[in-house]
């Protein structure tokens, strides 16, 4: 209620003498028994709560009834007038005109003055503080108060402010609409720069249509000025110092901010609706997709642009390549933003400085409210490890889907509404208003620069043609598609404005479209003269196809144990957790003579000595500090007064950033916002952990359409690291397995590396091997399946010299075993945990004679280790069997991809069988004695010898 203007503290103001005093005695009745009051004092009573009761120090009375004193009904009055005001600010965009199509009639006795019983003549009594303290100069009386109210926020441009709760930013919010300091003075020359943009963009649309008939290219028509407000949101923030703008977008309209916006040429764009490169076309305008070998289609492709303006600051614009999942994009280009942002040089958390980029997310209307990732990205907006300083969001609404009405397609009034939750100023815009649209922009980067939150712009357009333009829209929307077709374009409309109020000459417009056109026309005749008949070659190059470099991981015994016993020196002020104090102790005997390191420590050694190498770190996930099983605990909680300590961000050797976050309960919005972190920061390893492997199930988009395939698709490289617990354990169908059959179905092309690590050391290398290629043209993501219950299992801890002498083993063979080359006639092969369990139940076994087996563990299961397993093989001539054994089900695991690769090199006459779970619809067992059997059964049969 208070969004009237006053401060919170002073609702009252405005009501002074007589009034304040029949006021005080209502009240006074109210509280005896509020029902003694009128509906609508009730409702200011409760809101507003007591008016101050030192009515002599008040001011004149606020009217002259022509009556000595005031009665309960003229303080009626002057409350209606309030609310009359209040109710414009709070319900204005229901009565607005932001449809360019449809007019809006089903609220439009909201705001007229017999539904709060007011005339015009009490209105002009009625002072102006009391209804819009804010207002101009020539506004005289409460009558011209009320229809300027009405001006500011009923017409083209609407606002919803009353969700947002923080009083300043609302008094702030409405203070810049009421006083108008958010719309820009627009000089002659700005207005013909932005009806030539217009042209452009409308040209651009009617030049491709007439052109390349029945290709699809999801125009922008109907929402036209989105060009020109993504040109305005550009130019003030780089005006304001920001370096690098970060735009993510669906298809509608993306090639023309393609060619506007990021300055595309169109030559490039021509070509690629003709399939042919243009031998003479310029690259420095061309899409982020140049280096990837399979390509993608043109309206999925990305680009940059180098701005370098005359006393402007060099600054990059950016739009992200983006499949047909069209929202998933929204916390990749966040990541890139909070990466841009940060300094991680120096040891501790990165330095952030959100001015250094900022991000404008552009949704369509129908996925906005229907797309979960919307408001997974929205609940990053705040969080200290994924806050950006403030979005653009600006919702491309043509009021449809594919074709689906919006009656069916959300449950809102309107498609912003999931914004309110989250606080988010929102302004509805009528996209055939281009100065309105201008001022939302203006508003939008002022409010960022003043509070650093998000801000949602609704352009409410339509659009001209189907979804795409192989479609018929008036089959299923033949109304709306009548009265389209006769609608003028925005380029019209603002052409005859100008015109009107003598800006241009009549000629001026059509002229300024034939100039458009006939530009157009000479950029696709020279494609046609140089098209080139070269098919692009469609192989990864060699530096993928190669795989990965030999490169160092081993690190010294002085410097890893000058690590170890830093990272456990702590400030003499800091009481830690004393149980926790004492295990993490324990690891100062990790090097005695006789020590060994455990997963955790070797974890947090690759961290350590990474940190030391000078590559910064990001580590993120829904129990990352701590770790799930409880094991890893890089943040330490003060005993006393929860102050926290993270070692890794203050030990001597460190010389980068490392950062640490638990993430909210997000797998689809954190893993996306991680890729693009690690996307926009080469040199950074960027972890992401899973709570448990299969929660990666919620993240599936940005395996399939990202991680896997970026490179390919667009030449987006990626070192992202994932680590998923995995694991039979007893626990059910839901916590056991993470799904690594998925990752080796999307296997190929050496795109990454998938390992299943089952020892300390392993861990340790492959991580520090990671970071050792982050910046090589040979990077590739890293998928690891980490274990459970074996991160306190003695049999992965691994001694000193393995972490100072060794390296990663692709395939890691069973020691003790295999010793007798003649006399092994089964090779057992399995990965992860199984492995320990065989390795177990050969320790417990150990009288028994085991020369005719040897076992070998495929640490890295993708790229398939080919050339180690064929040697290995070859080193057994007597060989009789090779089996491979898992216990995921037969359909699941390793095992449908391992097959082929495993009897491809097989020595002949060696036979290859599978022990394991049978085929299953679920992963797992949901009985643990069950499990415990089938497990038991596994490893017996793995381990018994064929008579």
């Amino acid at each position: 209620m208070s969004s009237k203007g006053h401060k919170a503290e002073e609702p009252w103001q405005g009501f002074h003498g007589p009034n304040l005093g029949v006021a005080i005695e209502l009240y006074e009745e109210y509280s005896k028994n509020p029902e003694a009051v009128e509906e609508d004092l009730r409702e200011l009573f409760e809101i507003w709560g007591p008016p101050p009761s030192d009515v002599q120090s008040q001011s004149q009375p606020i009217a002259d009834s022509g009556s000595s004193a005031a009665s309960p009904d003229m303080v009626r009055k002057f409350v209606n007038a309030v609310k009359l005001a209040d109710m414009i600010r709070r319900k204005g965009h229901l009565v607005s005109n932001i449809n360019p199509i449809v007019k809006n009639e089903k609220h439009s006795q909201l705001l007229e003055l017999e539904q709060y019983d007011l005339t015009e003549e009490f209105l002009k009594k009625v002072p102006v503080d009391m209804i819009c303290p804010n207002a101009p100069a020539h506004v005289k009386n409460g009558l011209d108060a009320i229809n300027y109210l009405k001006e500011c926020y009923t017409k083209t441009t609407a606002f919803e402010f009353n969700h947002v709760h923080d009083m300043e930013e609302r008094e702030w919010l409405i203070k810049m609409v009421e006083t108008g300091l958010y719309l820009p003075n627009f000089t002659k020359q700005q207005r013909l720069n932005l009806l030539k943009r217009l042209t452009q963009v409308e040209g651009f649309e009617k030049f491709v249509h007439r052109t390349f008939v029945g290709q699809k290219r999801f125009s922008i028509e109907g929402l036209d000025m989105l060009v020109p407000m993504l040109d305005e949101a550009v130019r003030e923030v780089v005006h304001e110092g920001t370096q690098h703008v970060f735009i993510g977008m669906a298809h509608r309209g993306r090639l023309n901010v393609l060619a506007h916006t990021l300055n595309k040429p169109y030559n490039r764009i021509f070509s690629e609706f003709l399939h042919a490169p243009s031998k003479d076309s310029d690259p420095a305008g061309g899409s982020k997709g140049i280096n990837g070998w399979t390509g993608d289609v043109k309206y999925h492709l990305g680009a940059d642009r180098q701005i370098r303006e005359e006393n402007t600051a060099e600054a990059t614009v950016s739009l992200a390549n983006n499949p047909s999942h069209l929202e998933f994009v929204s916390p990749i280009v966040e990541g890139y933003a909070r990466a841009a942002q940060e300094v991680r040089t120096s040891k501790g958390f990165p330095e952030q400085s959100i001015i250094k980029a900022y991000s404008i997310l552009i949704h369509g209307d129908a996925a906005f409210p229907g797309q979960g990732i919307v408001t997974e990205t929205l609940n990053l907006s705040r969080l200290k490890g994924y806050q950006t300083g403030g979005s653009l969001h600006i919702i491309a609404n043509n009021n449809i889907g594919f074709t689906t009405e919006t009656y069916d397609s959300r449950s809102t009034t309107y498609a912003s509404d999931p914004a309110k939750g989250f606080e988010i100023p929102i302004i509805h815009v009528n996209a055939d208003d281009p100065e309105a649209c201008f001022a939302a922009i203006h508003l939008a980067v002022q409010y960022r620069k003043r509070f650093k939150k998000d801000f949602l712009i609704d352009l409410i357009g339509y659009r001209r043609f189907g979804h795409n333009e192989m479609d018929e829209p008036a089959v299923t929307q033949p109304g709306t598609y009548n009265i389209i077709r006769k609608h003028s374009t925005v380029r019209a409309i603002y052409a005859n404005q100008l015109t009107e109020k003598s800006v241009i000459e009549k000629t001026y417009g059509d002229q300024l479209d034939k100039e458009v056109q006939e530009d157009l026309q000479t950029e696709y005749d020279d494609v046609i003269a140089n098209k080139s008949s070269k098919i692009k070659e469609m192989s990864p190059p060699d530096v993928v196809v190669n795989g990965l470099p030999r490169v160092k991981t081993n690190v010294p015994f002085k410097t890893l144990k000058e690590i170890n016993d830093q990272l456990l020196e702590w400030p003499e002020s800091f009481a830690a957790n004393t149980k926790l104090e004492k295990i993490l102790k324990r690891r100062l005997q990790s090097f005695d003579e006789n020590g060994k390191i455990d997963w955790a420590l070797a974890e947090t050694l690759a961290f350590a000595t990474i940190l030391h190498d000078g590559t910064p770190i990001r580590l993120t996930g829904q129990d990352s500090e701590r770790g799930t099983f409880a094991h890893r605990h890089l943040v330490l909680h003060d005993r006393e007064n929860d102050q926290v300590h993270t070692p890794l961000q203050t030990f001597e050797k460190a010389n980068a950033s490392f950062a640490v976050y638990n993430s909210p309960l997000s797998e689809q919005a954190v893993v996306g916002f991680e890729y693009g972190y690690n996307v926009q920061a080469p040199e950074t390893l960027v972890l992401w952990e899973a709570q448990f492997g299969d929660f990666a199930n919620g993240a599936q988009v940005m395996f399939d359409q990202w991680i896997s395939a970026g490179r390919a698709k667009w030449g987006q490289k990626s070192g992202l690291v994932i680590l998923l617990p995995h694991g039979y354990e007893g626990q059910g169908p839901e916590h056991s397995s993470g799904r690594v059959e998925r990752f080796l179905v999307l296997a190929a092309e050496n795109n990454w590396t998938i390992a299943n690590c089952t020892s300390a050391a392993q861990y340790f290398h492959i991580l520090r091997r990671q970071a050792k290629i982050l910046e090589k043209d040979a990077v590739r993501p890293l998928i690891i399946m980490t274990p459970k219950s074996l991160l306190r299992n003695q049999v992965v801890a691994s001694t000193h010299e393995t972490f100072t002498e060794g390296e990663f083993l692709p395939v890691f063979e069973q020691d003790g075993l295999g010793e007798k080359a003649d006399s092994v006639e089964r090779i057992v092969m399995c990965s992860g945990k199984l492995a320990i369990d065989l390795a177990d139940r050969v320790q417990k076994d150990s009288d028994d004679n085991w020369d005719w087996l040897h076992i070998a563990r495929v640490e890295e299961l993708y790229p398939f280790p080919k050339k180690q397993i064929r040697e290995l093989f070859a080193r057994y001539t007597n060989l009789k069997e090779i089996v491979w054994v898992q216990e995921e089900p037969k359909n699941m695991g390793a095992w449908p991809y391992i097959e082929s690769r495993i009897r491809e090199i097989t020595p002949e006459g060696t036979a290859v069988s599978y022990i394991g779970r049978t085929h299953r619809s679920s992963p797992a067992e949901g009985d643990p004695v069950a499990h415990k059997k089938e497990q038991e059964r596994i490893v017996t049969e793995s381990l018994t010898r064929k008579q």
